[in-house]
């Protein structure tokens, strides 16, 4: 599934102009930005979005969304939203800043 260019545009925008240390990898068949060496969010067609475990439950009920899975097992922690629900600035400022918030808090994976 090839990457949605104009929704990774629109994210790197964004996520340049914040004071966050920033790097773009290939993964999960899209790009993921590492923010502060912690994945944070990833482009395909849509946008996969780290959040905080706790905010599940509601998160879960918006419009556009469906919990990610990886071998029929939930990926705690991680979302995707459809890039029919990102179409305006506040939109996807909404979700970035959801990543960003719980970026904080979150642990890194392990170093090889």
């Amino acid at each position: 599934m090839p990457v949605n260019e104009n929704l990774l545009l629109r994210v790197r925008e964004i996520l340049a102009a914040t004071p966050h240390e920033m790097e773009e990898k290939k993964m999960f068949g899209g790009i993921c930005f590492m923010v502060n060496g912690k994945m944070c969010v990833g482009i395909r067609d849509g946008l996969m979005v780290r959040f905080d475990p706790e905010e599940r439950e509601a998160l879960v009920e918006m419009e556009g969304t469906n919990i990610m899975e990886m071998g029929g097992r939930e990926m705690k922690g991680y979302m995707y939203v459809a890039e029919e629900v990102l179409r305006t600035k506040k939109q996807l400022d909404f979700w970035l800043n959801k990543a960003l918030a719980f970026n904080k808090f979150a642990k890194s994976s392990k170093k090889k």
